[in-house]
């Protein structure tokens, strides 16, 4: 079996990689300037395929004879100057990828999308894969890309694809991988005090390897799954992280003034050039919401028990 693989060179798609490595030839999809320090020391052999998302008559050419694609590749972003990139990366390129499965006469294709395509409203708070998208101040301009996306995956199987759509939450890496996801170790490895009021929604980035190829196995054509570990509020993640990390845990509250402060700093970081910090109006309001992502469809169908987050911690470090 030949597998072709978008995002390859990033955090889940380098794990998705490792896990799909021993099904079949592994091809992986790259830019020029991309690193593939994830997968350098692997031992298994990737054909690589230099090109990007943007270029339908090339991905057409490079998914001939494939039999199965995984499109996990993305732009991840959530500041607001990066809107149009996000509708040209996410929607259109995934638009283009569609298009060339289709006229390559390609079938298969496992789509990796976002607990944010499912969206979120005010005053609800389990969502499912069931949940319709509604026009929400909650949603970001990542989010709206990633929904626009996955509308642009489902309308490849209308026209004849067999779609699989996953929708994981927070991915948890190796601090080493030094991926836009692991960030998140950084609040609690520079001791900052505060700590938002909402939950988070995380999973172990092997766990979401691990029930993508578990779900492919399972012929779960035509469906979507939510990949979720679990939903705990911030202040018990950060407690358990600090503990593992041997560092001191934020213990104050992020709300109201010091919030919207919070808000104003980042922003100026970011104009300035000398931050990456996320949190604006948005990413501050969900910040403070509490959602759970309910994942006990793709659990039941695979019986799957996730890695304790303790595991996930202390492999992290």
């Amino acid at each position: 079996m030949k597998i072709f693989i978008t995002g390859i060179t990033g955090l889940l798609g380098s794990y998705v990689a490792r896990e799909f490595a021993d099904l079949g030839e592994i091809h992986g999809l790259k830019r020029t300037s991309s690193s593939t320090r994830l997968l350098d020391e692997e031992d298994f052999p990737i054909i690589w395929h230099e090109g990007d998302l943007s270029d339908q008559e090339s991905l057409e050419h490079f998914i001939q004879g494939m039999d199965l694609v995984i499109h996990a590749a993305g732009l991840v972003s959530f500041d607001s100057r990066d809107s149009d990139a996000l509708m040209e990366v996410n929607v259109q390129g995934t638009a283009n990828l569609v298009n060339a499965m289709l006229n390559a006469q390609v079938s298969r294709l496992i789509h990796v999308s976002s607990v944010a395509a499912i969206g979120r409203s005010s005053g609800i708070s389990q969502i499912d894969e069931k949940f319709k998208w509604v026009e929400s101040s909650l949603n970001t301009d990542y989010a709206i890309s990633k929904y626009g996306a996955e509308l642009e995956a489902w309308r490849g199987e209308q026209e004849g694809l067999n779609l699989l759509v996953v929708n994981p939450s927070i991915l948890l890496g190796k601090i080493a991988d030094e991926r836009s996801s692991t960030t998140i170790y950084d609040y609690v490895l520079e001791e900052h005090g505060y700590y938002p009021t909402g939950h988070i929604n995380y999973l172990d980035v092997r766990d979401a390897a691990r029930m993508i190829r578990g779900l492919y196995e399972k012929n779960a054509w035509g469906q979507r799954f939510i990949l979720n570990a679990a939903s705990m509020p911030y202040q018990e993640f950060f407690q358990k992280m600090a503990e593992i990390f041997s560092k001191k845990a934020p213990s104050k509250k992020a709300s109201g003034i010091l919030l919207k402060l919070a808000v104003i700093l980042a922003g100026l970081g970011r104009t300035l050039g000398i931050s990456k910090n996320p949190l604006n109006k948005k990413t501050a309001m969900i910040s403070t919401q509490k959602i759970s992502f309910d994942n006990q469809k793709a659990t039941r169908l695979l019986e799957y028990e996730y890695r304790s987050l303790e595991d996930t911690f202390s492999w992290a470090k």
